[in-house]
């Protein structure tokens, strides 16, 4: 077991224990500071990171605000598209929030926008083979490699665009036609429409995120002394005398030399005092796990059409999809999972025992308008880590990494890998 450090060491609590929060606590842990780890729930992970797409796309990084989507606002906010839904409403914080998401729509900002998400997706994947290779996680992780369908020739071509501009970024991809993929991933025949091609990216890989989160919390705890305290509810935190303070239920106070906020979609409320509370919007999404199919595929697949993504994780199936903008109801609508079962059956019909399918579960993605975490010092004494949005998973060991580097340095008192 690591020691602990010493008593001059950094104190810093951690708000919110899912893959981000854990990522951010094991960066700062291994430099020297001594890391108090909170979350309401009994484990980690078991909010938004628990049954998510399970899907490491450490080089698809694309904003979500592109020129394309302009002209789809206005079936969007009337719900005439399935997979993805704007929630109307006259909230200010939600007006803001959406004007900034179209400045983030023009060609230069998609494109700054895409890069700097897949320098940061880089950054996660070269972070998480160091972790691999310090200690062993068993979270069903794999490279399996990633395939993105697409049905359109227009739309592959306009793939094919953005696979030359990764290239010249240091992202390693490639156009397969028809025939390509079909030898590559033989379990697409059973579609009814066999796509014109698809984006390979063969170094993206998969894992269980909720296993993931119980398994470095492990390692935290047992190596690097991390206090974990679950079930835990923060009824309050401030800035007070050079010191970070945190209340908790039942009264309880604890201090630290340093705070990070890492709750995802519940992050806004506690930093609209700092200017960042109309930051963050919710994006609720579905998922499901079910028993392998009798022509499951090997890679990892996404429908770019439909926006639904399957992977095999442990012997059984992962798909999730949908997105619906600015609610934060976490209740399974029967209709909205209908929906994506129906989907999932339509795009893979042999992929999962789909009448087996267990139960559906949502999730609040913390979406930011340029589809960019927020990873930074916001004053002395308070950092966050935060607005991950559908890439939560993918950015959490990159960017618990340049938080860490930001408030420790690059260095830190490194005392393990």
């Amino acid at each position: 077991m690591a020691d602990s450090g010493s008593d001059k060491a950094l104190s810093v609590i951690v708000v919110g224990a899912g893959v981000v929060g854990v990522a951010t606590a094991y960066a700062l842990a291994r430099r020297g500071a001594r890391v108090t780890l909170i979350d309401r729930e009994q484990q980690p992970g078991r909010g938004t990171s628990f049954a998510n797409g399970a899907q490491l796309s450490y080089l698809y990084t694309d904003a979500l605000a592109n020129p394309g989507i302009l002209k789809r606002v206005p079936g969007l906010l009337l719900g005439l598209e399935p997979a993805f839904r704007l929630k109307p409403s006259l909230d200010p914080a939600y007006l803001w929030w959406l004007l900034q998401f179209l400045r983030n729509a023009t060609p230069g900002r998609f494109r700054a926008n895409t890069l700097a998400g897949l320098q940061l997706g880089l950054e996660s994947r070269s972070a998480m083979a160091a972790l691999l290779a310090a200690h062993s996680l068993d979270f069903g992780h794999s490279a399996s490699g990633k395939l993105h369908l697409h049905d359109s020739s227009v739309g592959l071509a306009e793939a094919a665009k953005l696979v030359e501009l990764k290239r010249r970024h240091g992202g390693q991809q490639e156009i397969l036609g028809t025939a390509e993929l079909l030898t590559l991933e033989p379990a697409l025949r059973s579609r009814a429409v066999v796509p014109v091609g698809a984006v390979y990216t063969p170094q993206d890989a998969v894992g269980d995120p909720f296993r993931f989160c119980v398994g470095l919390l492990d390692v935290l705890v047992r190596s690097f002394g991390v206090a974990a305290r679950l079930g835990t509810i923060v009824t309050g935190m401030e800035l007070r005398k050079g010191q970070a303070v945190v209340r908790l239920n039942e009264g309880e106070t604890l201090t630290a030399d340093e705070l990070v906020i890492c709750a995802g979609a519940e992050s806004g409320r506690w930093l609209a005092t700092y200017g960042l509370g109309s930051s963050l919007q919710p994006m609720k999404g579905y998922s499901f796990t079910a028993p392998l199919g009798v022509d499951c595929p090997v890679s990892s697949i996404t429908d770019v059409a439909r926006k639904l993504v399957f992977c095999q994780l442990q012997g059984r199936v992962r798909v999730a999809g949908l997105a619906e903008l600015g609610t934060a109801d976490r209740t399974v609508a029967a209709k909205r999972f209908d929906y994506l079962l129906a989907t999932a059956r339509d795009i893979l019909p042999l992929a999962a025992d789909y009448a087996a399918a267990g139960e559906p579960w949502t999730g609040l993605r913390p979406m930011t308008p340029s589809s960019l975490p927020i990873v930074r010092r916001v004053r002395p004494g308070l950092s966050v880590n935060i607005g991950h949005g559908m890439l939560g998973w993918t950015f959490a060991m990159g960017s618990a990494e340049r938080l860490a580097n930001a408030m420790l340095g690059v260095a830190g008192q490194q005392r393990g890998p």
